[in-house]
């Protein structure tokens, strides 16, 4: 299939979350404005019924449109995953951004294959495994960072319609 063929779903995607995210923006800030407790509870069983019968491996989305951040620990992880040297592996797949951070050097990420499958899923990084983050306790104080995965991951938009207020 061509990569242009591939992308156009998601650039559709982007604006379909986009749309969500204007219309119910009251709702979305009433939402983050429940207690801690509560509000995590809400994203905890949400996020366990919408990745019940999501496929991450039909869009990887994530994976093709941006990256995550890299700490030391996942760079170590990762460069004995791939059997080599730390600093080889910083050489050759990362960056630093504008705060300092160890970025991807490229997108979409270098380690999803065609399937879209991860080449080193065992040993990703963290901020992948915990990707989109819906599940993690204090949901109130990553209301932004929710709303931007909402224009990537068709999973948050559909958590977000299970728990907003209507």
């Amino acid at each position: 299939m061509p990569h242009s063929t591939r992308i156009k779903p998601l650039e559709d995607f982007k604006i379909k979350g986009t749309e969500f995210i204007r219309q119910r923006q009251g709702e979305l800030e009433q939402l983050f404005g429940e207690p801690t407790h509560a509000l995590d509870a809400k994203f905890a069983k949400a996020h366990d019924e919408v990745f019940s019968r999501i496929d991450c491996l039909t869009c990887a989305n994530c994976c093709k449109t941006t990256g995550p951040l890299f700490t030391y620990p996942d760079m170590i992880r990762i460069a004995k995953g791939l059997e080599m040297p730390v600093q080889k592996f910083i050489d050759d797949y990362l960056q630093i951004d504008e705060d300092g951070d160890h970025i991807l050097q490229a997108l979409p990420c270098p380690f999803l294959m065609e399937d879209n499958k991860c080449r080193i899923y065992a040993f990703r990084p963290e901020a992948c495994a915990s990707y989109p983050h819906t599940n993690e306790a204090g949901m109130n104080k990553i209301f932004d960072l929710t709303l931007k995965n909402a224009e990537i991951c068709p999973a948050v938009v559909e958590i977000l319609s299970l728990i907003t207020p209507k």
